[in-house]
């Protein structure tokens, strides 16, 4: 098995982006992640991967890339408290 485990901070400072920027893509469904023990947010290097190509502007393309990547209203969230606001908004 050759997946690779980051926090937050080690992750931001992989990809050269905020710490926040990631945590809030986590928190808000738009990333990818894992979450361990009481909400811990864990990034895999697939996570990493998944998130540098949803971030990925193409040539040709138009919008920010954030806007294409939100999840649709019923799409299943990761984490505890996206699995929350998830059944608050419902």
């Amino acid at each position: 098995m050759e997946i690779e485990f980051f926090e937050p901070a080690e992750a931001a400072a992989l990809m050269r982006c905020t710490e926040s920027w990631l945590r809030d893509g986590a928190t808000s469904g738009r990333f990818p992640h894992a979450c361990w023990g009481k909400g811990k947010i864990i990034f895999t290097s697939e996570h990493i991967l998944e998130i540098a190509k949803l971030s990925e502007i193409l040539p040709g393309s138009s919008g920010s890339p954030i806007s294409v990547s939100r999840p649709a209203a019923k799409e299943r969230l990761i984490g505890t408290r996206s699995k929350v606001r998830l059944a608050t908004a419902n």
